[in-house]
């Protein structure tokens, strides 16, 4: 079993800055994919970001590229995702997830954190 535990979320104004973080426990391997996604009310939970735990590939949606960066600190088993530049349409409640058998499929989530950003 993983758990996972968000923070970071808030309020900002649009151009604005969040970092997110997602603390995991439990069994936890090198190999896991990490990743962030977000849902706002009506939609269905999107991609936004992943990183591979040892190798540090990572990956974003078009949409924030340029803007987000995922990284991890493997002595802490946390993964941040700095959010720069914010737009009012990254309002969203943010999710971390994990893939331990990476096959795209993630099997453990988070409580999620709500980022609201205001124009």
């Amino acid at each position: 079993q993983v758990q996972l535990v968000e923070s970071g979320g808030g309020l900002v104004q649009a151009g604005g800055s969040l970092r997110l973080s997602c603390a995991a426990s439990g069994r936890i391997f090198s190999t896991y994919v990490m990743a962030w996604f977000r849902q706002t009310p009506g939609k269905e939970r999107k991609f936004v970001a992943s990183i591979s735990w040892s190798g540090g590939s990572t990956y974003y949606t078009d949409s924030v590229k340029g803007r987000f960066a995922i990284s991890r600190d493997d002595a802490k088993n946390t993964v941040y995702l700095q959010m720069n530049s914010l737009k009012t349409e990254d309002t969203a409640v943010y999710y971390c997830a994990v893939d331990p058998q990476r096959d795209g499929l993630y099997d453990y989530w988070g409580q999620g954190t709500q980022v609201t950003v205001s124009s």
